[in-house]
């Protein structure tokens, strides 16, 4: 009964820690949405499941639309967007911003 017990234990714990290590800090995630605020060097956006994220610009974060690099005055409210962003201390810190080759508000 011992033996079972701790293969079942075993067994847990290596479908388990796959999962949790991909929930840490300290690698690149991404989040597609519609930009609902820029203030200075933070840029809100609304998922697509309805959250919002707030992700912080710096000097190395990329804004692209296509091939074309572009600086962060080209982030508007309503722009569809792609993020690839860090979390480090509970603060997204945004590396790649990819816009949408049309905003969500324009027909």
């Amino acid at each position: 009964m011992q033996k079972n017990w701790m293969v079942w234990a075993c067994l847990t714990a290596a479908l388990v820690l796959p999962t949790v290590a991909r929930a840490h800090e300290g690698h690149v995630h991404n989040a597609l949405g519609t930009i609902s605020s820029v203030q200075s060097e933070q840029v809100a956006l609304t998922t697509r499941d309805g959250k919002t994220l707030t992700v912080v610009l710096n000097k190395k974060t990329a804004v692209t639309r296509g091939k074309d690099k572009l600086d962060a005055s080209a982030l508007k409210v309503g722009e569809r967007v792609s993020v690839d962003y860090l979390e480090e201390n509970k603060v997204m810190m945004a590396q790649t911003i990819k816009l949408g080759t049309a905003s969500a508000t324009r027909k």
